[in-house]
């Protein structure tokens, strides 16, 4: 009796064995499956992809036009002010980006004004605040405000993306 009881036992615990490796599969191809689907979603763009890429498509090249005076000089030279009681000068090579034609052709149409205006912002600046990176940060961010203020004025549209920097010297 001892024997049949025993051969039973291991019927039944091969019989669960079994049933626990079908559940176990079963559960790791659903989570492959799911897995790959997500996979999928995600790399494709979550099916937004194309919209994407049609943007993307539709974004011009950018235009770089340069800020300079009448005369061609193509840096803005100004006195700094200064705590210490020593003359202090910033150098600045100014370039504005955009991606319409016609707000280049307005930029160059207005650069007096927008020089003359930028000559003024310049001039206000202390000298310590500029020699940090985010003094020249918080100037580029006022220069471009102050360009897009003159272009919403003129041409109804900020037009203007940033104002860069291309070369900012200070002593």
């Amino acid at each position: 009796m001892a024997d049949k009881e025993a051969a039973d036992g291991e019927q039944g615990a091969k019989g669960s064995k079994k049933k626990l490796i079908i559940i176990l599969v079963a559960v790791i191809v659903l989570l492959l499956g799911g897995g790959g689907a997500a996979a999928f979603f995600l790399l494709s763009g979550g099916g937004s992809g194309g919209e994407d890429q049609q943007v993307e498509a539709v974004k011009r090249e950018a235009i770089y036009t340069k800020i300079r005076t009448l005369e061609g000089k193509p840096s803005f030279v100004v006195t700094l002010q200064s705590s210490d009681g020593k003359r202090h000068y910033m150098q600045a090579f100014i370039e504005a980006k955009s991606r319409d034609s016609a707000v280049d052709d307005a930029l160059k149409l207005h650069m007096p004004l927008i020089v003359a205006r930028l000559n003024a912002l310049f001039a206000t600046q202390a000298f310590e605040e500029l020699q940090t990176l985010e003094g020249k940060q918080a100037l580029r961010t006022e220069a471009t405000a102050l360009v897009q203020s003159i272009m919403q004025e003129k041409i109804g549209q900020p037009g203007v993306e940033t104002i860069l920097f291309t070369n900012f010297v200070m002593q």
